[in-house]
């Protein structure tokens, strides 16, 4: 997603362990993570260049759905979801020049009735392991949402909107809203 900006940059995992703390809202803990992941990685790297962090959560009735850790928890995610409005909440972190800043977003999502014989379908081509709340928007997953108030990318995990205006407003140049060759992050 960022190479749609235009940025040339590294993929470099924090390995953070995802605990939220008790009494932490969700859009706290999303912050925490995201800011949490790119000072990680920015240390690592002696800060040098500006670090992006993310993460993303699904949330229903305000149970926080994380990825699945197999394929029954998989199918009782994608229950939950049928049918329903459910709410993505991703951060988005900066950390550049010893500077830190975070923002999070967050999208509604509609999806469409599933039944036994479809979750079970979807979870076969293998898609929703990985994912947040047992889909991706991206992908096949794109069938099972009926409406989207928000950010498609943001459902993906990185609300690109964002990313590049906080990148802006650090200084930051972004290619392809600056005219500039590409940064690096």
């Amino acid at each position: 997603m960022l190479a749609q900006l235009g940025l040339e940059f590294e993929v470099r995992p924090a390995h953070i362990a995802e605990i939220r703390a008790e009494g932490e809202s969700v859009a706290d803990f999303v912050a925490r993570m995201a800011l949490d992941k790119a000072k990680v990685v920015s240390a690592r790297s002696g800060g040098a260049q500006p670090v992006i962090g993310a993460d993303t959560v699904v949330v229903v009735d305000g149970e926080m759905l994380g990825k699945p850790a197999n394929r029954e928890q998989g199918l009782a995610m994608l229950e939950k979801l049928s049918g329903r409005v459910h709410e993505v909440f991703t951060a988005v972190a900066l950390v550049h020049a010893e500077q830190s800043s975070v923002e999070v977003h967050v999208s509604k999502v509609w999806f469409k009735s599933l039944d036994a014989g479809e979750r079970a379908a979807y979870w076969e081509t293998g898609e929703p392991a990985d994912k947040a709340g047992a889909y991706a928007i991206q992908g096949v997953g794109a069938v099972l949402v009926e409406k989207l108030e928000g950010s498609f990318s943001g459902v993906m995990g990185l609300p690109l909107h964002v990313t590049a205006r906080m990148l802006a407003e650090k200084g930051l140049k972004v290619p392809v809203i600056s005219g500039t060759s590409s940064a690096h992050a």
